[in-house]
């Protein structure tokens, strides 16, 4: 017999793509009169979005699992995304989930779970034979006050060390007016500002018909006027070419449209490392990329992904890394100790580097990071930037805060009607923590 679910939970583990395909899912159960309940709270439909990126993104997937089970036991477990599509023997063996749904299906989870019992729930879809992107809707839902809007899914790179194209299948994008026609959904329900999300975004427009690129896209954005800012996340070293760089830097009307920040993953700054990684660039091209950016555009944020003790790398090729970064005007570092994923080149490379050594790597660079963030945000004090206001701060100092087009992140004193409006807040000081103060300056913009 079909069980009737009336309350229902989503966690939520890894990258923006699988933020936003969650609060899809969740859109489509409250849509079908099912009540989303807090953490602490039972529920009768329990789904867990996996990630698998890293050894320890799998456990805590699994953790995720299980505290699921043991928090709401009457409840219908149901494991979906990356670890989910890749290791779903893995999964069988936790006793207590009910059904496993891999990315060739996710998307119809609402429908599987309001037509039939969940055991009946199945994706043995292989990933890499999945060529449709399949659309989800673009309303934002909950209180973010920067919404994801998917474009693009899947990879083709194929790097040693990543899982990703195995866990999400090839390249496949969002078509131009579907996207024009999401963001357009966005600013009429109130939102400023659209993050536009993809597993490989430079790829955008490669399999489309006729074929176009993530620049020509953003032209078509602006041109249009479709909202008030767009926001890139992560796009690779060699797809961020100096057309798209002049194009964020652009003059006239529509300019600022295209928020100046740029998600850079590095991985390693040693060549050889970058070689053995099957990373298509070079220390001296990322070096003269980011310097290209920022003698561009001055205030841009740059962030860049680093890759810690991958095989092979040795005391001399992490100081190349470590270097590189320390002489480059970046502005924080996402840092990752190499962790080996079953399925991958990596896996089998047999040059590891211990797990002491890494962990002391990965704290240099964290700290660096941390140097790094500190100089921008303090390079802004009394300086005024223009705010999307997010929400209650969780901080005793400043009860809103905010996040520039920039990517800083700015705690100040104002009322709730401001949330989801651009306000404009003069920087005051920076904390020992890295958090950011400033005053109201001016009025908001509905």
């Amino acid at each position: 017999m079909k069980p009737v679910f009336t309350k229902f939970k989503i966690t939520t583990l890894g990258c923006k793509v699988n933020q936003f395909e969650s609060e899809a899912i969740a859109r489509q159960l409250t849509q079908s009169d099912l009540t989303q309940v807090p953490k602490n709270v039972p529920a009768d439909l329990c789904i867990i979005n996996t990630c698998t990126v890293t050894g320890k993104a799998s456990m805590q997937s699994r953790q995720a699992v299980r505290q699921a089970i043991r928090a709401n036991p009457r409840a219908s477990i149901v494991v979906t995304g990356c670890y989910a599509q890749t290791a779903p023997d893995e999964i069988k063996e936790i006793e207590g989930v009910h059904a496993i749904v891999g990315h060739g299906e996710k998307h119809k989870i609402p429908e599987m779970i309001l037509k039939t019992d969940c055991e009946s729930c199945t994706a043995e879809i292989p990933v890499r034979q999945n060529r449709r992107f399949e659309k989800a809707p673009a309303i934002g839902f909950g209180n973010r006050a920067r919404p994801f809007l998917k474009i693009q899914d899947g990879c083709d790179a194929f790097c040693t060390y990543c899982i990703v194209p195995r866990a999400r299948g090839p390249s496949r994008s969002l078509p131009v007016d579907e996207v024009l026609e999401g963001i357009r959904e966005l600013k009429k329900a109130g939102y400023h500002e659209v993050v536009l999300t993809g597993i490989h975004m430079g790829c955008y427009g490669q399999d489309l018909t006729p074929r176009t690129d993530l620049l020509t896209l953003l032209g078509q954005i602006r041109d249009t006027g479709a909202i008030d800012r767009v926001r890139l996340s992560s796009i690779e070293p060699r797809e961020l070419s100096e057309k798209l760089i002049d194009f964020v830097a652009g003059t006239g009307e529509g300019a600022g449209r295209i928020c100046p920040h740029f998600h850079i993953p590095l991985q390693s700054g040693d060549d050889s490392i970058l070689k053995k990684m099957h990373r298509p660039y070079s220390r001296y091209f990322f070096k003269e990329l980011v310097l290209k950016i920022h003698e561009r555009i001055p205030d841009a944020a740059i962030g860049v992904d680093v890759l810690v003790g991958f095989p092979g790398e040795s005391e001399a090729a992490f100081e190349h890394t470590h270097s590189l970064i320390a002489e480059l005007p970046v502005t924080y570092l996402h840092v990752f100790p190499f962790s080996a994923r079953k399925g991958t080149p990596a896996y089998s490379f047999s040059d590891t580097v211990v797990p002491e050594v890494v962990r002391e790597r990965a704290h240099r660079m964290r700290e660096l990071g941390n140097i790094k963030k500190s100089a921008c945000y303090n390079k802004f004090t009394n300086e005024r930037l223009e705010l999307i206001v997010e929400g209650t701060a969780d901080i005793s100092t400043g009860n809103l805060k905010g996040t520039s087009s920039n990517y800083i992140p700015v705690f100040f004193q104002g009322g709730q009607k401001l949330i989801n409006t651009l306000i404009e807040v003069q920087v005051e000081n920076v904390d020992n923590n890295l958090n950011v103060f400033g005053g109201l300056h001016g009025n908001s913009k509905k």
